[in-house]
């Protein structure tokens, strides 16, 4: 079973050294180091370690800090890693997902994040009703009299919290466009990061154009991503959009391709709904001779 070990400091002035080293004595032969802040989800190291991990893996860390900041971050990347038949494992916090005891830990996380969720809506609820019972008007007075600096903190909040819904998100769709832009267009790229979500977490195009955006001004993603798109021969469009699949997830199989393709409602090359694992060899080795893979 591969070990993949993870490794992070959030500045300049630390060393990830104490880390790899723990690693590399848990039996990681693979160990990726990033230097980001722990709050940030959207880490373009974690993002590749997560797009190439395959079935049987394991992400190793040295502490549960070291990935993720939050207890909703890591229940997102664990449930990531299962969806794909992997692994995780804290050397240092008894979690292990491959072992029974790790399981039951980690189901035990996931209810005390429900319950924090639920005493927060309660708690919620009973200051509102409070409120009125006292005859007060819920909400920022500053807002009801339309304070500009009141005004401002309430869209600075806003905005905080539209980058973090964006940071539970960014493995969806972070990765396949800093990989796919501008080489392919939006409506293409947009089918790509949708055929494997399921319909309550799928994007419209303005949505992640709106999400892309932003993660260029706040410098995330290099804003050559926002540029347009070279017009690319009809032949080539089929062998390009088969060629990313295959570039999100090196190990993936013929028939899984097919599924995908057919998830995003794409046409074979004779207009049939759909595809034979022979039609996507075809395509793959025109992609090849194409140079768009690898």
């Amino acid at each position: 079973m591969p070990l993949i070990g993870y490794a992070r400091v959030s500045t300049e002035d630390q060393t990830p050294l104490p880390q790899t080293q723990a690693l590399k004595s848990a039996g990681c032969a693979e160990i990726h180091e990033e230097q980001a802040s722990g709050g940030n989800r959207a880490r373009p190291v974690l993002a590749r370690v997560m797009e190439r991990i395959g079935k049987g893996d394991t992400l190793v860390v040295v502490r549960i800090d070291r990935l993720a900041r939050s207890l909703s971050h890591l229940l997102e990347v664990i449930e990531r890693l299962e969806a794909k038949g992997a692994h995780f494992r804290s050397l240092q916090d008894p979690i292990d997902t491959a072992s029974p005891q790790g399981k039951f830990t980690l189901q035990v996380l996931g209810a005390a994040a429900e319950f924090e969720r639920a005493l927060i809506r309660e708690r919620t609820v009973a200051g509102l009703a409070s409120a009125r019972a006292q005859g007060r008007i819920g909400g920022n007075p500053g807002l009801r009299a339309r304070d500009p600096a009141a005004l401002r903190k309430v869209r600075l909040a806003r905005l905080d919290g539209y980058m973090q819904r964006l940071g539970e998100t960014a493995q969806d769709w972070v990765p396949h466009v800093r990989r796919l832009r501008p080489d392919m267009a939006w409506e293409d790229v947009l089918r790509i990061i949708n055929a494997p979500l399921p319909p309550d977490r799928r994007w419209t195009q303005s949505r992640l154009l709106r999400a892309v955006k932003s993660y260029v001004r706040d410098g995330y993603l290099p804003d050559t991503v926002l540029g347009r798109a070279g017009r690319r021969e009809t032949d080539d469009r089929l062998p390009a959009i088969v060629a990313a699949i295959k570039g999100a997830d090196p190990d993936i199989t013929l028939q899984a391709i097919c599924d995908r393709l057919e998830a995003m409602r794409e046409r074979t090359p004779r207009g049939r709904t759909r595809w034979q694992v022979s039609s996507v060899k075809m395509l793959l080795d025109r992609a090849e001779r194409l140079g768009l893979l690898g």
